[in-house]
């Protein structure tokens, strides 16, 4: 029995007996002609633009480029790759081949004393299609007027069309021969968006100027221009350098580095256009100016490579993202400090799993009043008073209601209230709030004592020594954005109580100078798999002080109601850039002078250190001011050598009510020194105060671990997915996390009351067209059917007047619309 294939290739379709089967020949039959490419890797080499052969061959690694043949012997395709869990395999098919082979072949006939390169043409309009079935791309808006036209000018066996952001097409073959034909042509499109037909022209570029064709290596590293692959996976527009090859020079009289073209301006490999990344994870700006040699620095590592890749190396004393071992490797087993053997539970750290991570346990601190107190939380950290032992042999287990009233923007701490008439009289005269001691800050060789609980929920109490106690926390990005340590300081002991073990550091009276808290982060292993790991370090009290402070005394922000008492809560003034510190020797090399080296040493001469900034959130005041790598030497014409410094002058701010809540900053870029006048913004301790369930996704406005990432979409940025259920809408249709809604059946959603204001005009049943934006930038369209009766529409509001949250339905099957 014969099948036609299409294209005039025939497969026989026999499958043959097991014993008659031979090692280097495999049996099979074709299951799709028109499988989509498949995906092998996520920041790798994937296909695109082209049709797949599906067959249950069961090929295996290292088959690829074996040809594929009918029952005449005569190839038909190419096997592509397989899937490794089933006996699925993927085979190329060669109408593309062929044409190219037949260029070559004419090629050969017309050199004859010897061979010189054939020219194949090869146009594109650098999109990327997918194909879709006729009754998606209906739902997309396809007109039945053109669908009817269509499946009369195709062929039978046609099932659906292409989509590249709502604009249908035909086939891939016909697409890309009509564009291989029309190279440095102009071809006119008719396309039809949302229900509306449209006529674009658009110029056929040549494949082959945007295929990488040289290559630098320099040192060891191998530099070539961006492939089209790679410019796919990151969205960026245009095909040349990330920034142009630059050779470093060391000047031995003055010690400083200087930068010169690797290549004259007229080179083939010099792109005419620097790439900018429109996706917001990478923002530099670099000079175009060739002839003249100019100070530079380092280029960070690429922010969008820890998104894609995961990289999460834990740095202490951070220098440069890309520099060698750090003074300390925070995950080293072999570790020369002292272990405490103290037998600590391994499961006491529980990570929650949403967007804000890492509040479980609670830390016992000083009380608002005597009727209501207040606890501390900081990702897993679990400790009592210092005299707990004494109070635990006469307190009665009990189950005591915690509610917290305020989440640090920055240090992700959080103060959770409690009654303490649950704990009874006799546990209530007993239980003492721990005194706080910010100042005298911790130094190097202090002793502390660790406070914290054992396995069997015991005081315990463990004397060590202060190593150092200004340790820059570096976190890279985990794969799904949640809280990470940023512009922060902790301290390190002499002693490992391992990942467990947290609580509180006091000195020898029992006053609370630090908090012992855990941090998590995550480390990448092979390609794609990555891991979770907490470690533990000291968290200064001072900035837990001040926000007690704050509200003991009264602070300015709006009220909330605490034990039934309204109380005004602060609002914290921050500046949203990421800094990293690095030592005054190696900002030397980049031109920084004498006189402000002098000026940071005598400011602090035990850091010895100038902040850098490693990026700004998205949305930020600061955002178009300052660049990557920019030094930040002073406020107000005061020296700036650590975080604490920029917090308090943000602080100052807040109390005189001057420059219009902006920062007076000397910077040092690129050689220059430049004042600027830097916005901050204010953020409240609410964090999220409103969610919406809607087709099974649950949507909110983008946390700051989101804008801390540097992008935001162009189209609105007020309905970030932040999660999804099994068994939805969302989840049949492939509408996932990390991607902003932008529109709902062509009508943008800049916020979640304009979200709300369309979904609540979709009926049960409805097929809605949906368009996103990724994280990495990538816009996508896609439709889904609404099912009101298993997934209505809801929100979750929190009400600062009653301290509850409240479910509202907004949509229900036979329920009025909210």
């Amino acid at each position: 029995m014969t099948q036609n294939i299409g294209y005039g290739f025939v497969c026989q379709r026999l499958l043959l007996p097991c014993f008659i089967l031979r090692v280097s020949i495999l049996a099979g039959t074709l299951a799709r002609l028109d499988r989509d490419a498949p995906h092998y890797k996520k920041d790798g080499y994937n296909d695109f633009n082209t049709f797949y052969m599906q067959a249950a061959s069961g090929t295996k690694g290292g088959s690829s480029g074996s040809p594929v043949i009918d029952w005449q012997g005569r190839a038909v395709a190419l096997n592509a790759g397989s899937k490794s869990s089933s006996a699925s395999a993927f085979f190329l098919p060669l109408q593309r081949v062929v044409r190219a082979l037949k260029f070559l072949q004419n090629g050969r006939e017309t050199f004859r004393d010897k061979w010189e390169a054939v020219p194949i043409p090869r146009g594109t309009l650098q999109m990327t299609f997918v194909h879709k079935g006729f009754d998606e791309t209906r739902r997309l808006g396809l007109q039945s007027e053109t669908e009817q036209l269509v499946r009369h000018a195709s062929p039978l066996v046609e099932t659906g069309m292409l989509v590249v952001d709502s604009v249908v097409i035909t086939q891939f073959l016909k697409m890309e021969s009509l564009l291989d034909d029309n190279v440095h042509q102009k071809v006119e499109l008719q396309i039809e968006r949302g229900g509306k037909s449209l006529v674009v022209v658009l110029p056929v570029e040549d494949l082959h100027s945007i295929t990488p064709n040289y290559f630098l290596e320099v040192s060891g590293a191998v530099i070539h221009p961006l492939s089209y692959q790679q410019s796919v996976l990151v969205t960026i527009d245009g095909h040349g350098w990330y920034a142009p090859p630059l050779i470093y020079t060391r000047d031995d009289s003055s010690g400083l580095w200087i930068a010169k073209p690797a290549l004259p301006p007229g080179a083939p490999l010099i792109s005419s256009v620097i790439n900018q990344v429109e996706s917001g994870l990478v923002n530099k700006n670099v000079s175009s100016d060739f002839d003249k040699a100019s100070l530079v620095e380092p280029v960070l590592q690429d922010r969008s490579k820890e998104l894609a890749d995961g990289d999460t190396n834990m740095e202490t004393n951070y220098e440069h993202v890309g520099d060698g071992p750090q003074t300390r490797n925070e995950f080293d087993s072999g570790t020369k400090k002292r272990r405490v053997e103290e037998d600590i539970s391994s499961n006491g750290v529980v990570t929650a799993d949403s967007s804000l991570h890492g509040h479980d346990d609670l830390q016992l601190v000083e009380p608002v009043s005597s009727e209501d107190a207040l606890l501390i939380e900081n990702q897993g950290v679990q400790a009592g008073a210092a005299n707990a032992s004494v109070a635990e042999r006469i307190i009665e287990p009990t189950l005591v209601m915690l509610e917290v009233v305020f989440l640090h923007p920055v240090h992700n701490f959080a103060l959770v209230s409690y009654n303490p008439a649950a704990l009874g009289t006799v546990g209530a005269s007993l239980v003492r709030a721990a005194e706080l001691l910010p100042e005298p800050a911790i130094r190097r060789g202090d002793s502390v004592y660790l406070v914290g609980l054992s396995r069997s929920l015991h005081a315990t109490s463990r004397k060590s020594v202060v190593t150092n106690p200004c340790a820059a926390l570096n976190i890279a990005s985990a794969d799904c954005p949640r809280y990470r340590s940023t512009n922060m300081e902790v301290i390190e002991l002499d002693t490992d109580f391992g990942s467990t073990f947290s609580g509180a550091l006091t000195d020898e009276h029992g006053r609370v100078k630090a908090i012992w808290g855990s941090f998590s982060t995550q480390l990448k292993y092979g390609s794609s798999s990555s891991e979770d790991h907490q470690f533990v370090r000291g968290i200064p009290i001072y900035t837990i002080d001040n926000v007690l402070k704050k509200i003991i005394s009264g602070a300015k922000g709006p009220a909330l109601l605490i034990n039934g008492i309204k109380r005004p809560m602060p609002l914290v003034r921050i500046l949203e850039v990421e800094l990293y510190p690095t030592l005054l020797s190696k900002a030397r090399s980049f031109g920084l002078s004498d006189s402000w080296i002098q000026a940071l040493v005598k400011k602090d001469p035990i850091r010895r250190q100038v902040l850098r900034v490693k990026g700004c959130f998205a949305g930020s005041s600061a955002e178009n001011l300052l660049e990557e790598g920019d030094m930040i030497l002073a406020i107000n014409k005061e020296p700036v050598t650590c975080f604490r410094d920029i917090e308090d002058a943000c602080q100052l701010l807040d109390q005189y009510g001057y420059n219009d809540g902006k920062l007076n900053l000397t910077i040092f870029r690129q050689g220059s020194e430049i004042e600027l006048l830097v916005g901050t913004d204010v953020r409240d301790g609410t964090g999220t105060t409103r969610v919406i369930n809607w087709c099974g996704c649950i949507v909110h406005e983008p946390h700051s671990a989101v804008r801390a990432l540097g992008f935001l979409p162009r189209e609105g940025h007020g309905v970030y997915i932040t999660r999804w259920c099994h068994g939805s809408p969302v989840h049949r249709y492939g509408l996932f996390a990390l991607q902003w809604i932008v529109e709902v059946n062509g009508k943008p959603t800049p916020d979640l009351d304009s979200f709300v204001d369309v979904t609540k005009e979709l009926e049960h049943g409805m097929f809605v067209r949906v368009k996103t934006v990724h994280l990495n930038g990538k816009p996508r369209v896609l439709s889904l059917k609404q099912d009101l009766h298993y997934w209505p529409t809801w929100e979750l509001r929190f009400d600062r007047e009653t301290a509850q949250w409240h479910r509202k339905t907004i949509k229900a099957l036979n329920c009025n619309i909210a």
